[in-house]
């Protein structure tokens, strides 16, 4: 029996959270990422999007597309705050659950009270409404690349399935920017050899996936054919904590990522605290946008869970690195983990 994967992704999730914070917001084109012109635009309402705004575009060019825009400050403890709220609903469906992202994950719902994924769908949007009032889009098919592209067919507040018998006519016509694993800089190698959709790689051999895309050449011949072996993963290894975000387009410029790895080591700071631990090592990563994963890590002679002592040495890390090639991956990971204990005193 095939699986049934959920992907549930938030709607314009941090412009929402504003939006439903001062209703006042909401109608308007709403901008969160800061209010000054080397800031980078985090989320942006749909309002905003249709004057062209978009996500990890700088804040000046947002600013000369909609002047007319609200533009914030993020808020990340609210954002936290309500996310946490919402997958807490996620994971009384299942406990297969999957975080992506603070607005973004995957249920498998081999071990859910619910065998129908539709009905888990409109379980799901309805409580998440009804108990912090925001929409989201969801993706139902039996893999994850399917789930993912499904719920962002319909957005915003969608339902999308996916079923075996779409496939492959329902992918022949998709441009193959919405292939999984396809950067900027190869999407736009195979439009300079006239390849623009799906259809036009279908039928070539397997070997030209090798030969054009290395290692992950396999993974996208399979991909354009329905196919999808990858878990659901759910994250029970606490030697590590981490975030990591696919940039929509990608950077060289080091303000761009530093906005991304203070982000993270905020939300980082804030769950270690949570959980009363402390750490020694900070690692970045990033990706290239050939797909080249580079890691990068410090260790400290003490522990800490302090966010300026975390995003000191990410900072240090990034400012060593030179980026040749455009990134279009970022996270950090905190590791060398360290479990606070205290044993309660006896007066006597």
């Amino acid at each position: 029996m095939d699986k049934i994967i959920l992907h549930v992704d938030m709607d314009a999730f941090f412009a929402a959270v504003e939006q439903a914070d001062n209703p006042k917001l909401k109608g308007k084109p709403v901008i969160v990422g800061g209010v000054s012109e080397r800031g980078v635009v985090s989320t942006c309402s749909y309002e905003a999007r249709k004057y062209g705004v978009r996500s990890a575009m700088p804040i000046f060019i947002a600013q000369k597309l909609c002047p007319n825009g609200i533009y914030l400050k993020v808020r990340y403890y609210r954002y936290k705050e309500i996310s946490n709220k919402i997958f807490n609903i996620f994971k009384e469906i299942t406990p297969l659950v999957e975080p992506l992202s603070i607005d973004e994950a995957f249920l498998d719902l081999s071990e859910s009270k619910f065998d129908d994924g539709l009905e888990a769908a409109k379980y799901i949007k309805r409580r998440v409404f009804q108990e912090v009032g925001l929409t989201l889009s969801i993706g139902i098919s039996y893999n994850k690349f399917l789930a993912k592209l499904a719920s962002d067919w319909n957005k915003p507040n969608g339902i999308k399935i996916i079923t075996k018998e779409m496939i492959p006519d329902i992918l022949r016509p998709l441009p193959v920017s919405k292939i999984y694993g396809l950067g900027e800089k190869s999407v736009r190698k195979l439009n300079n050899m006239g390849m623009f959709k799906v259809d036009d790689l279908y039928e070539l051999p397997k070997e030209f996936f090798i030969e054009y895309f290395g290692k992950y050449g396999i993974d996208i011949y399979e991909r354009i054919r329905g196919i999808d072996n990858r878990e659901v993963k759910v994250n029970r290894d606490r030697k590590s904590y981490g975030r990591e975000n696919t940039l929509k387009f990608d950077t060289e410029d080091k303000e761009d990522i530093l906005y991304y790895v203070k982000a993270f080591c905020l939300e980082l700071s804030e769950e270690l605290k949570r959980r009363n631990v402390f750490i020694k090592t900070i690692t970045v990563k990033y990706k290239t946008s050939n797909f080249e994963s580079h890691t990068r890590s410090r260790s400290l002679n003490y522990y800490t869970n302090d966010l300026n002592t975390i995003y000191n040495v990410a900072q240090e890390i990034v400012n060593d690195e030179v980026f040749e090639d455009g990134i279009r991956l970022i996270g950090v990971t905190v590791s060398g983990v360290k479990e606070e204990t205290v044993e309660q005193l006896k007066l006597f």
